[in-house]
């Protein structure tokens, strides 16, 4: 496929709590575009808060796409993600508007644009039977077994990470090749999109401030009109109706895995009491600094190889060079002037 045929996206990513919401709601209102979400976490209705979902005022600014299509129980991965994903880029496009991709599942987004693996579908059998391994010797020995096997997948691999482990070895087991030797043919592949890539990467306080700041709100009781005592906190609401939800359907428990809602889930157990709430909080902050750490570094490697020019545009942009002269608010106002231009810009040459 050509450059002219391969339809254009511009891919709105990093980390949580980086500001990409509000950086693409923006984006879509001056380029004419509607938003496409790329987060494997927001697609799941109910879980709103505890996914830093976009708000109705938000969804009010510009269309979103992929938000609230499964149940908690159901299971997305990348394959049904492109699928839902290229056809909402088509309408979007067939509509005469662009397309934004936005989100932080970085797997997910560059699945998009690059294609998945020629790699086996998953065999239940075969994980089975390495679960039974793990009950017997312990996941340390499927790793070492790998790191025979696959040298550059077990430095790439955590120890501890079971599932990566897993699939890995299953690769092997169905095809003969490692899973590293596959990831380096596809490499060549013929891209699925062209992309511009806006990489948000804002200074690590002023992200860990960000994580502090919309973690304290998650577990901070809100006022009622009616009542003075307040009410409870906004993701121990959504744990309540997850909990609920997982007696009759046992597989939405998965849900209670993800960043928060796990800590919710204990704050309940432990009768959602003051100090029980303390420790959730506390312990979804450290939670979700880890998360966004992971999530920096497969950016800042992973961004430049999709955007077409190899070369990420960062945001926020760097401090003006004479502040004395310029405030801030000027100086970004002017910044995301020149980012919406240059992406006009990207867009025209295109045609």
């Amino acid at each position: 496929m050509t450059d002219s045929v391969r339809p254009q996206l511009v891919l709105v990513v990093g980390p949580t709590a980086s500001g990409k919401t509000a950086l693409a709601c923006g984006l879509a209102q001056r380029l004419d575009a509607e938003v496409i979400s790329a987060d494997s976490q927001q697609c799941y209705r109910g879980l709103d808060v505890g996914t830093a979902k976009p708000s109705a005022d938000e969804r009010a600014l510009a269309p979103h796409h992929l938000l609230d299509i499964a149940a908690p129980e159901e299971q997305l991965d990348a394959a049904t993600f492109i699928a839902r994903a290229d056809a909402a880029i088509a309408d979007v496009l067939s509509r005469g508007k662009r397309a934004l991709v936005v989100g932080g599942t970085g797997l997910w987004i560059r699945a998009l644009v690059c294609g998945l693996v020629d790699a086996p579908g998953r065999d239940d059998s075969f994980r089975a039977k390495l679960r039974e391994r793990i009950e017997r010797e312990g996941l340390p020995s499927l790793y070492a077994e790998l790191a025979q096997i696959d040298p550059e997948a077990a430095a790439r691999i955590l120890p501890g990470d079971r599932v990566r482990i897993e699939r890995a070895l299953e690769v092997h087991a169905a095809t003969g090749q490692t899973i590293s030797a596959l990831h380096r043919a596809h490499r060549f592949a013929e891209r699925r999109y062209r992309a511009r890539v806006v990489l948000l990467d804002p200074p690590r306080p002023l992200l860990w401030q960000r994580i502090e700041q919309r973690t304290r709100a998650l577990f901070t009781p809100e006022p009622a009109a009616h009542d003075s005592a307040g009410r409870e906190p906004p993701i121990i609401r959504e744990t309540r109706t997850l909990l609920e939800r997982a007696t009759q359907i046992p597989t939405a428990a998965k849900a209670l895995g993800i960043i928060g809602y796990t800590e919710a889930g204990a704050a309940i157990a432990a009768g959602a009491t003051p100090a029980a709430l303390d420790a959730a909080c506390l312990a979804t902050a450290a939670r979700t600094r880890q998360y966004a750490k992971r999530q920096r570094t497969w950016f800042k490697k992973d961004a430049p190889t999709l955007d077409e020019t190899g070369a990420a545009l960062s945001w926020p942009p760097l401090p003006h060079a004479d502040a004395s002269s310029i405030s801030e608010a000027a100086a970004e106002a002017a910044a995301f002037d020149a980012l919406c231009s240059g992406l006009r810009e990207w867009y025209e040459k295109a045609r």
